[in-house]
Formats: structure tokens, C-alpha cells, sequence
């Protein structure tokens, strides 16, 4: 074990939680410092598992071994192999990150093997109560506004066993918005595990009528032969992968393959590592990556940089279009935001780490746990 007073030894764990949302900083005994996310959604619960299962085998190593501490954790915490610990490891393994681009002075995709520059985005509804003549309005405002050249909207209903948010809104919301943004727009449908194949399917020849060109996780998302059945009988994007956190389901289902393009979500599959491992199974396979991540904290900072450093990026970035009206969480994250859209592109910035700073009053209205290297 390091234990050089300038050395990188992490001796602090801290979290600043709500209840959608955690930061995590993890400081050095040199005084380093980063700072990163773990997932959104029940954040609070996941900041309790940082501090009882991750940081117990992180304070006292090196901050420089973050691959040796992505591979051992989940190792020495096997009997818990699901979602929680996945995405309490992506918070210790961002903040680490963030402090190694800082100490080197470059951005984290530099570090990477990446480098800073523009990147593609699709705007990303998230609405499934709006009617189509009002999304597609919605869509069509917001391409004037920001100059998106591609959007995804959702169809079905979320784990809706065929069932539609409402009768005939599927059938109704695809040929609007296409009507309504025209054919130089690319569009991108979101079903959520909505459908079964045979439903799926026929839903899925409605969209390569209308130019989709993107159907994502069409199917129950754990039933991969559904998913897969349903890839081989359309010609457009299959796409799929966002909830998987075990990369021992992620190589069965780019082997299959039971999708054309994989989705994983940098916050839910365990960090940047773990994302660039399953993007580097893709690129094996002649597979394309385009991550998931549906909301503007830092998740969609992570896949900015994770899009600017792999070989197989996709298209384009998610980028939610959602505000507070919807997502009022996440207003008030930053104290500059770092997702300025021009003309439906976003830049990550050559600043060093993640190049975003936590604004403070958020910080201080949120509940602080740590965890420090014993003396």
C-alpha cells in the first residue's frame, strides 16, 4: 500500500446525495481531488452502498490503479452482482477519473486515447403522455431552435406486453413526425420493452415505411432471443443493452448478436472501463456504440468523452430535451453548464478531468456521508 504523504493513496470517500442523485469526491493523501456521479435514480440508496461495499476496498490503494480497482471490487463483492453496486463502482471509478485528468493536466477522453472535439447529438424526448401532434410540433420547434438533425420519441408503452400508451398512438405518432420534420431529419424510436416480436415486427416494418432508422430495446430487454428475433427480420437499427450492468450478459449478447447496435449506459454498467469494455466486444463483432443516457447530469458528460475515445462511436449522442419541467432535478448541477448545443452538436472541452465543476449551493442542500482511511 502507498503511503508517500505525496502520494496517491485515496484516503476520502464523500457523497453528496438526493434522492435522484449523488456526487461523489474522492480526495488523495497529496491533496488531489475528483469528482464524479453514480447513477441517477434511488442515487441516495446507491450512495449507501458506496460507502459499505466500494469504499472499503478503495481507501488505502492507489488512485493511479483504476483498472485493478474496477476488475477487484466487483471480485471481492461477488455475491452481490446486480445494478446497485454497478452503479455505486461507477461513482468511485468517474471521480478517479476526473482527479487523474486534473493531476495530468488533459480531459478525460485524452486520457482515454481520445480527444476533445465536436460530437453529433439526437434529441431526446422522454414523453410518453404528450399526443403525436404535439411531440411532433414540439420536435419541429426545437430543430428550428437548436438545430437538431435527428430525434428519438417514444412509441409503446414501457414493459407494455403489446400494449399502447394509448389505442393507436404508436400507429399515429410515427408518420406525424415524420411529416412534420421531413425526410432530412433522421428518426429514432425508443419502445422500451414494450412489444413482443411479433408485435415488434410489425411495428418495426411502420417504421422502416416512415425512415426510422433506429428501433430501440423493442422487446422485454432480459429475453435476448426475442430481441434478436426481431433484428433478423428488419433491415433498420435494432438497438439495445441500456439496463445491462454484467458483462457476461453483454458478451452473449453481441456474440448472438441479438442486437445491431449496443447501448450501454456509462452510470449503469459500472463506469467508463466497463463501457469501453463492452464498446471494444462490439467493435469485435462489427458493431456500433451509442450509449445511453437520458438526462443532463453527468452521465451525458461521461458519454461525451467515452463517444470521443472508442473506434465504433455511433451517430450521434443522446442528449435529453427534457428541462425542469420535467426533470426538475436537474436543474442548478453546474456551476457552468457544460451542454451548450450549436446546430445539434455539442463540443467536449479540452479542460482538464470532466471540465465541469458541482456548484456549491447544490452541494450544500444535499446529504453528506463519507468515508475516511483509518489513521
Amino acid at each position: 500500500m502507498p503511503d508517500s504523504d505525496d502520494g496517491p493513496t485515496i484516503n476520502r470517500i464523500e457523497t453528496f446525495s438526493r434522492e435522484v442523485l449523488s456526487f461523489v469526491r474522492v480526495t488523495c493523501r497529496d491533496g488531489s481531488v475528483g469528482w464524479g456521479q453514480v447513477s441517477p435514480y434511488n442515487a441516495d440508496i446507491t450512495a449507501m452502498v458506496l460507502h459499505r461495499q466500494i469504499a472499503p476496498w478503495s481507501l488505502g490503494e492507489s488512485a493511479d490503479e483504476i483498472a485493478s480497482l474496477v476488475r477487484i471490487i466487483p471480485e471481492r463483492e461477488h455475491k452481490f452482482p446486480g445494478s446497485y453496486l454497478r452503479r455505486a463502482l461507477a461513482g468511485l471509478e468517474t471521480a478517479l477519473w476526473d482527479r487523474q485528468g486534473r493531476k495530468e493536466e488533459k480531459s478525460v477522453c485524452e486520457l482515454l486515447g481520445g480527444s476533445p472535439g465536436r460530437l453529433r447529438a439526437y434529441g431526446s424526448s422522454m414523453r410518453r403522455e404528450i399526443a403525436p401532434e404535439d411531440e411532433a410540433e414540439r420536435l419541429d420547434r426545437l430543430r428550428d431552435e437548436f438545430g437538431f438533425d435527428a430525434f428519438k420519441f417514444r412509441v409503446g408503452a414501457e414493459c407494455g406486453h403489446d400494449a399502447d400508451e394509448w389505442p393507436g398512438r404508436t400507429e399515429a405518432i410515427v408518420p406525424a413526425v415524420r411529416r412534420a420534420l421531413g425526410d432530412e431529419v433522421s428518426l429514432l424510436v425508443d419502445a422500451n420493452s414494450g412489444f413482443s416480436p411479433q408485435r415488434a415486427i410489425a411495428v418495426g416494418q411502420l417504421l422502416e415505411d416512415c425512415g426510422v432508422e433506429h428501433f430501440e430495446e423493442p422487446c422485454p430487454y432480459w429475453e435476448l432471443e426475442q430481441t434478436q428475433e426481431v433484428t433478423q427480420a428488419l433491415s433498420l437499427d435494432v438497438t439495445g443493452g441500456e439496463q445491462d450492468c454484467d458483462l457476461s450478459i453483454w458478451r452473449r449478447m453481441i456474440e448472438m448478436p441479438a442486437v445491431d447496435v449496443v447501448q450501454p449506459d456509462v452510470c449503469y454498467v459500472g463506469g467508463m472501463l466497463r463501457a469501453m469494455e463492452v464498446a471494444a466486444m462490439a467493435a469485435d463483432k462489427g458493431l456500433a456504440c451509442t450509449p445511453h443516457c437520458a438526462n443532463l447530469s453527468m452521465v451525458t458528460l461521461f458519454t461525451m468523452h467515452l463517444l470521443r475515445a472508442i473506434p465504433n462511436a455511433g451517430k450521434y449522442l443522446e442528449f435529453s430535451i427534457e428541462g425542469p419541467n420535467y426533470y426538475p432535478w436537474q436543474e442548478g448541477l453546474f456551476v457552468e453548464s457544460p451542454y451548450t448545443m450549436t446546430n445539434g452538436t455539442v463540443t467536449v472541452s479540452d479542460t482538464p478531468g470532466w471540465g465541469v465543476e458541482i456548484a456549491p449551493e447544490w452541494l450544500t442542500g444535499a446529504t453528506y456521508q463519507v468515508s475516511d482511511l483509518p489513521e
